[in-house]
C-alpha cells in the first residue's frame, strides 16, 4: 500500500474575497465520459461531492464507514467504500516515503527535484522526494507516471480526485526552485485528466491560490487545519468554494473552529496519522 499521511500546513494563507455561490452535490457516480482532457478550465460535468455530508478520511489505510458517512477519502491502492461517495488519493506533487513502494527509488532520478549540490531535495517532514516540475518535458513525464493513478482511481469507480502536496512550492526545503506558477500548470494537467476520466477533482489546501480554482480545473476544496488558531483560513476557503468544501482537523482547537462552518460544510477531526479504526491513536470526532 502507497501510504501517505496527512499534510500540516506550512505557510498561512492570504484572505480571499469572492464569495461563490453553494450548490448541493449528489451521490451518484460520474459519468464515464466527462469534460474533455485539453481543457482543466471547462466545467466538469462530474458529480462535486454532497455539501455539509458526513466525512470520513481513510488515507491512512480503509476500514468499513462510521454511521452517517456518505463520503469517504481513500488512498488509490484501496477500493471505493460501496454506495459512498468517494475520493481518490494521490500523492501528485511528492514521491511517497523512502523505501516504500512509490519512493524516491522508484522515480527516474532526472524527475526529482535537486539542489545546487546535486543532491535530491528531500521534505524531511514526510521522508518524500519532490517531483521536479519545473520544465515542461518534466511535467509531462511526471503527469504521465500520476495519470496512471488517475485512471486507477477512474476503473475502481471513485467518483473523485484528491492530488496531494499542492503547496509544494510553499516547502521552505525547495528554496523557490518551484514556483506558484510551475505548479498551477502542472494541476491543469493533472486536472484536465482527471475531467477526461469524469472524476471531480479537488484543491487541496493551498489556500494561496484558491482565487484561481476554477482557471486550474479544481472543483471543490479538501482543507487540513484550516481551523487551526495560527491559520483561521476557513473562511476564505468557504468564500472562495461556498459549501463545496471538506474540513479536516487534528487538534480540539481548530475543529472547534471549523465547526463554526459546519451547518454548511463536512468537517471532521481525525488524529494526523490517518490511521485505521481499531489502531492504538486513532480518533474521529464530528461536530456538535
Amino acid at each position: 500500500m502507497s501510504l501517505n499521511r496527512s499534510r500540516i500546513r506550512t505557510t498561512v494563507g492570504a484572505a480571499v474575497a469572492c464569495a461563490a455561490a453553494a450548490a448541493a452535490g449528489v451521490l451518484a457516480p460520474a459519468p464515464a465520459s466527462a469534460t474533455s482532457a485539453t481543457s482543466a478550465t471547462s466545467a466538469t460535468s462530474a458529480a462535486l461531492p454532497p455539501v455539509h455530508a458526513g466525512f470520513d478520511y481513510q488515507i491512512g489505510g480503509a476500514y468499513t464507514p462510521p454511521s452517517g458517512v456518505r463520503v469517504v477519502s481513500r488512498d488509490h491502492s484501496a477500493s471505493p467504500a460501496p454506495g459512498l461517495y468517494n475520493i481518490c488519493y494521490v500523492n501528485a506533487f511528492q514521491t511517497q516515503k523512502i523505501g516504500q513502494p512509490g519512493g524516491p527509488d522508484d522515480w527516474p532520478s532526472d524527475l526529482l527535484l535537486k539542489n545546487d549540490a546535486g543532491d535530491v531535495i528531500i521534505d524531511t517532514d514526510w521522508d518524500e522526494a519532490i517531483l521536479d516540475i519545473t520544465t515542461e518535458k518534466k511535467r509531462e513525464a511526471i503527469a504521465k507516471r500520476i495519470d496512471a493513478q488517475i485512471d486507477e482511481c477512474a476503473a475502481k469507480g471513485f467518483n473523485a480526485l484528491e492530488p496531494d502536496n499542492f503547496d509544494t512550492f510553499t516547502r521552505d526545503v525547495v528554496e523557490g526552485r518551484i514556483t506558484e506558477d510551475h505548479a498551477q500548470t502542472y494541476i491543469r494537467m493533472l486536472s484536465a485528466h482527471g475531467h477526461g476520466k469524469g472524476l471531480a477533482v479537488g484543491q487541496k489546501n493551498t489556500v494561496e491560490l484558491a482565487g484561481n480554482h476554477a482557471a486550474n480545473g479544481l472543483d471543490f476544496a479538501i482543507a487540513e487545519e484550516c481551523g487551526n488558531p495560527d491559520y483561521h483560513e476557513c473562511a476564505d476557503y468557504v468564500a472562495e468554494f461556498g459549501d463545496h468544501a471538506i474540513f479536516i482537523e487534528y487538534t480540539n482547537a481548530g475543529m472547534k473552529n471549523a465547526c463554526e462552518y459546519g451547518d454548511r460544510v463536512s468537517v471532521v477531526q481525525r488524529d494526523r496519522d490517518v490511521l485505521p479504526k481499531g489502531e492504538d491513536g486513532y480518533v474521529r470526532k464530528t461536530c456538535p
